[in-house]
């Protein structure tokens, strides 16, 4: 079985609901995935957006994750304790989920949420490296990757 990344919040390539958004609560969606490898050792979680004026946007990025965890809760960016998230820095300058907030008017944004198996239980990299430095580093002990794709336009 392929591994595969979903959301109950949307589907891929659907609409991604303002709740989750910078306008509205700009938590993080719930996300859930499977098949997961043999041999994985940890996974990695971004997204990106590659729609930004400024070319590709990085708005959350989660390493280190147990190979034994198949999905994300709501909000689950933001709880603290010993279960809390590895999160890298985004682009925003926040370890954290930051959700969509495109320019208005600049149109339909698309935003990848890309999973990825790795072949090694820690990325030994600090969590102030950005979203685009994470995926990079992943590339290296890549097994599998999945994605989803949700959208959002805000209005004029």
């Amino acid at each position: 079985m392929p591994l595969t990344l979903s959301s109950p919040a949307f589907a891929d390539g659907g609409e991604i609901p303002e709740a989750y958004t910078r306008d509205g609560k700009n938590v993080s969606p719930p996300l859930k995935w499977a098949g997961v490898p043999d041999g994985t050792k940890s996974l990695v979680l971004v997204v990106q957006d590659p729609d930004a004026p400024s070319g590709m946007f990085g708005h959350w990025g989660v390493f280190n994750i147990s190979p034994e965890v198949q999905e994300l809760p709501e909000a689950e960016s933001g709880r603290p304790g010993p279960q809390a998230l590895r999160q890298a820095r985004d682009d925003f300058g926040n370890a954290y989920y930051d959700g969509p907030e495109p320019p208005a008017g600049h149109g339909v944004h698309h935003y990848h949420f890309r999973l990825a198996a790795l072949d090694t239980p820690n990325l030994a990299i600090p969590a102030s490296t950005g979203v685009e430095r994470i995926w990079q580093e992943a590339q290296k002990h890549l097994l599998e990757q999945a994605e989803l794709v949700g959208t959002y336009e805000r209005g004029r």
